[in-house]
């Protein structure tokens, strides 16, 4: 084990972890989003992620994990639980955001807040877990392949 991942701690997240969140949420708009997506709201961690987070800590069909590493919030997971539906009849845990400073990359945390992330789906009851990332991050796609993710759909896009 990496002196980067014994020092950094993976755990769900708290009230007191929102202004974390909310930090992480916008380094990740801004790395990720901001340069591949024009039609993103940059702020909306900002504006609207202490709220959603807030809430999400409570919710038992959401999930919020932080890593933190001598007391700092370095990183964030948060999934949702989606309902059966008619059309598709089973639970799907969906990955919506993941990060982790890229200082810290490579060093195990980001398969760790995965690994949990399986877990926590597993005993709420999903069948099955999906994530989606930017076709032009092609780091992003990598890292999910290696934890187990595989294709199942492709998006494509034109502006008007």
């Amino acid at each position: 084990m990496s002196d980067r991942q014994e020092s950094t701690v993976v755990r769900r997240a708290g009230h007191a972890d929102v202004d974390g969140l909310v930090a992480c949420s916008g380094a990740l708009f801004a790395e990720d989003a901001g340069v591949r997506d024009p039609y993103i709201d940059l702020g909306w961690p900002q504006e609207h992620g202490p709220g959603r987070f807030a809430a999400g800590i409570d919710d038992p069909d959401r999930l919020l994990l932080v890593a933190e590493r001598d007391g700092e919030i370095v990183g964030h997971l948060t999934g949702v639980l989606g309902e059966a539906s008619a059309i598709r009849p089973v639970r799907i845990a969906t990955l919506v955001s993941m990060y982790v400073r890229p200082a810290l990359r490579g060093g195990g945390t980001g398969q760790r807040l995965v690994a949990e992330f399986f877990g926590w789906a597993r005993t709420t009851g999903a069948e099955a877990a999906e994530v989606t990332a930017y076709a032009g991050n092609a780091g992003a796609v990598r890292f999910y392949e290696r934890n187990g993710f595989g294709p199942q759909s492709v998006t494509l896009r034109t502006p008007l």
